[in-house]
């Protein structure tokens, strides 16, 4: 079938009816406090989501891993917990601790590694298909409480800022093709690549050229990267943020300098999780551009990579 936002939102209505741990949570998100920091042309805004401790706070070392079962392989999915299959290989779920009012995860069937270099294409396809929600990625090393098993999540649309801001934010066109343009972001905090595409074959070609690059991968499988896209007027929009660390220096620190905060895609995408309220009521702006700084590439490796992305 050709899976729509009507019929997830379907799912999202019966799973609330039926699923009591989903509809607590997802009815706390109604009094979840949040603040705005202003950065300019563009915000980041805060919320203090107690829900998300399980995800922030995860284990994703191998040994962890290795010793619990994967919560997101079908057979160890808790019994009130219903999908609706998507393409061959996937199915959306009502994900129990959401920080959107409508947040889905998209699990394989078939158990394998986190990784995105084959299953882009299969980003682009949801993107279409679900074109009220924004898909997101968030790599092995990046903010997936999931390593071990591909999943993909989607948000409901005009819930995370760099939606609207990527219109208007500084951009540099690096790369042209019939059905794809490529810019380079770097006034954002977060340096990152915004592919505007109108063929998706050509979005494709591209991003698997892009990961291959050797400045941005350094020997790993794949870059660490989140990503996310979107549909939207006849066309693909992926934002994509290049990694350089998973967790930022202030999360294992201790006393007043630690922040609990493992920054992925929805981060990046400017809403800041913080699962701990001492961690809500003592962020700053300097604390965001610090930890934005640091857990991206810098300045020097995004040129690198940009230089050959222009002679590709």
């Amino acid at each position: 079938m050709n899976l729509t936002s009507k019929d997830i939102k379907k799912l999202l209505c019966t799973q609330l009816n039926e699923w009591p741990l989903a509809r607590s949570n997802f009815d706390a998100l109604k009094g979840v406090q949040s603040k705005n920091f202003s950065f300019g042309n563009f915000s980041v805004r805060v919320q203090f989501n107690p829900a998300r401790i399980q995800s922030s706070a995860a284990k994703v070392d191998a040994k962890s891993i290795q010793e619990r079962k994967c919560f997101l392989c079908p057979q160890n999915l808790p019994s009130e917990q219903k999908g609706i299959p998507f393409g061959a290989g996937y199915q959306v779920l009502v994900n129990p601790y959401p920080v959107f009012p409508e947040h889905f995860t998209i699990p394989a069937y078939r158990h394998a590694d986190q990784s995105i270099l084959d299953r882009y294409g299969d980003m682009l396809d949801l993107a279409k298909s679900l074109e009220e929600y924004t898909i997101f990625y968030n790599g092995p090393k990046c903010g997936a409480s999931a390593p071990d098993h591909v999943h993909f999540q989607a948000g409901i649309k005009a819930f995370l800022p760099v939606e609207k801001e990527i219109r208007y934010i500084a951009k540099e066109e690096i790369y042209k093709s019939d059905g794809l343009t490529v810019y380079a972001i770097k006034e954002y905090l977060r340096n990152s690549f915004l592919l505007e595409a109108t063929n998706k074959d050509d979005a494709v070609f591209f991003f698997k050229k892009l990961c291959a690059l050797p400045d941005w991968k350094e020997g790993d499988e794949e870059p660490m990267m989140n990503v996310l896209t979107w549909y939207e007027g006849n066309r693909y929009y992926s934002c994509i943020f290049p990694r350089e660390k998973h967790r930022p220096a202030c999360f294992f620190a201790e006393g007043d300098d630690n922040l609990l905060i493992s920054p992925a895609a929805v981060d990046l995408g400017g809403v800041f999780i913080m699962p701990l309220e001492k961690d809500y009521r003592k962020i700053t702006a300097k604390d965001i551009e610090a930890i934005l700084k640091e857990i991206c590439i810098g300045d020097k490796k995004m040129q690198a990579v940009i230089n050959k992305i222009i002679n590709l």
